[in-house]
């Protein structure tokens, strides 16, 4: 796929297409005959897709009981995605 990205297939969203680079994922729906991003852009667990949210000791990217801590580098990796993801859709 174009710009480095691969495409993924996550257990119980089958119906959306995963776009997946450097660990983060975009879900895609293919609405009206183009695709509209379903979402927000999560960080891909062995099982499952953890989303960014903000706790009291900081920002985190969690699924179930697992949870990855939002570094820096981290969150720019995660923004740099999401601005890609953007311009891929327009």
């Amino acid at each position: 796929m174009k710009a480095g990205f691969a495409f993924v297939t996550l257990a119980r969203i089958e119906r959306y297409l995963g776009v997946q680079k450097e660990g983060f994922v975009a879900l895609l729906d293919p609405a009206e005959g183009k695709l509209v991003q379903f979402g927000q852009t999560g960080y891909l667990f062995p099982e499952g897709l953890g989303m960014l949210v903000e706790r009291r000791e900081g920002k985190s990217f969690v699924w179930k009981s697992q949870s990855m801590p939002a570094t820096p580098e981290l969150l720019a990796a995660y923004e740099r995605f999401r601005n890609e993801v953007k311009v891929l859709l327009e």
